[in-house]
């Protein structure tokens, strides 16, 4: 029987999944990329360069994360996370930022890293989607 997940238990499992389902639009067509991100109990944090995504939230900032925990088919945990695109453009929030990504993906390389051995390589753009509104499921225990 499918129920409805408390807000609590849908912050939770978006603290506890790592890779969840960016939903953006691009042009007038819905768009959905799987990302890598951690989330403080407001904001989901992600790093990308500058691409199809980038440009489609720039363009229309509204946009969702999904993210899931599936043990079977009669198993499983749904949320949906609703909000909005924002560019983290200044240095000090962008740093801590990029630390706080890195805590949770030690294994990433920092992004900054290869600005530097390529002056015309793009900059790596820091964002966030600041959460207005959550919806989870979950079927089974």
């Amino acid at each position: 029987m499918i129920k409805q997940l408390s807000q609590e238990q849908s912050r939770e499992l978006l603290r506890k999944c790592r890779i969840g389902r960016l939903g953006c639009i691009a042009g007038d067509e819905p768009y959905v990329v799987p990302v890598s991100y951690i989330f403080d109990g407001e904001c989901a944090y992600m790093h990308s360069l500058p691409g199809h995504k980038i440009y489609a939230m720039r363009a229309h900032p509204r946009a969702c994360l999904q993210v899931d925990e599936i043990e079977d088919d009669l198993r499983w945990k749904s949320v949906l996370a609703f909000g909005h695109y924002e560019e983290i453009t200044n240095q000090d929030e962008r740093a801590r930022a990029l630390a706080f990504l890195l805590s949770r993906f030690p294994q990433l390389t920092p992004v900054e890293s290869f600005i530097v051995e390529d002056a015309g390589a793009p900059a790596p753009i820091v964002f966030r989607i600041r959460i207005s509104r959550l919806t989870g499921i979950c079927e089974g225990d």
